[in-house]
This record gives C-alpha cells, sequence and structure tokens, in this order.
C-alpha cells in the first residue's frame, strides 16, 4: 500500500475529483495536492526514501513545468525508484506516450483523465511492478 498519493494537476477541480474518488478507498489521510508542479518537487524531495512506496498521479499539460520535465527532475536528482507514476492526462497526442516511455524507472501508467473508480482501486490493490 501507498504511504503517500500525489495529485499533481494544475487543474485544482480534476485534483477535487480525484481526492474524492480516492476518499471511498478510506487513503484520505495519504493524499497530497499540488496545481504546481515544482511545488509538488519541493515536497516530494523531503520525502526521499526506499523504504514506503509512493504513488504520483501527474499530468503532463502544465503552464509552470511539463510533466516530462517534472519526471526529467527525478531522475537527474535520482529519486528513488520506489516512486511510481501514473501520466493522468487528457492528451491523445500519441508522441506523449512514447515520451513517457523514456522514464520506464518511474511510470508505471498512462491513462486518461479523470481517473475511473475502478482504475483507482487497482491502482491501490499494490504497488505496480509493470511499466507502459
Amino acid at each position: 500500500m501507498y504511504s503517500k498519493i500525489y495529485l499533481i494537476d494544475d487543474m485544482e477541480l480534476v485534483n477535487l475529483m480525484h481526492s474524492v474518488l480516492l476518499r471511498r478507498f478510506g487513503v484520505e489521510d495519504r493524499i497530497l495536492s499540488f496545481t504546481n508542479p515544482e511545488d509538488a518537487l519541493d515536497d516530494i524531495r523531503l520525502q526521499k526514501t526506499d523504504s514506503e512506496p509512493i504513488l504520483i498521479l501527474l499530468d503532463i499539460n502544465m503552464p509552470q513545468m511539463t510533466g516530462f520535465e517534472f519526471l526529467e527532475f527525478m531522475v537527474l536528482e535520482d529519486f528513488p525508484t520506489n516512486m511510481d507514476v501514473i501520466i493522468v492526462s487528457s492528451s491523445t497526442y500519441h508522441l506523449d506516450r512514447i515520451l513517457a516511455e523514456n522514464f520506464p524507472q518511474y511510470v508505471k501508467d498512462f491513462v486518461s483523465k479523470p481517473l475511473r473508480s475502478e482504475q483507482l482501486r487497482e491502482l491501490l490493490q499494490e504497488p505496480l511492478k509493470k511499466a507502459l
């Protein structure tokens, strides 16, 4: 089970919708919501530990920093690989999925937003083993 669940999307409404869904699974005490990916990175830097798995639901199209730039910082700063990133995007651009494959140590899936209850149930079952 994930010790923390980061919601990173520049649209507060999307984070709110995902928070409401996550509450149904009794994990509201683990949710950290950010509309600015730079703030999320700062918080995650403080959490850098290999002990507990962390789930990051990451949008890719954000004005301050794209999700891919966020992932590049994770690689550059050698974040632990116990952080499972699920890209949650409205993008239908095929190149975005290809770019996501450049981060197999973190990105475990690429799903359309908003997430559905069934998808979240699967994600919360156990830390993800598969990559894209």
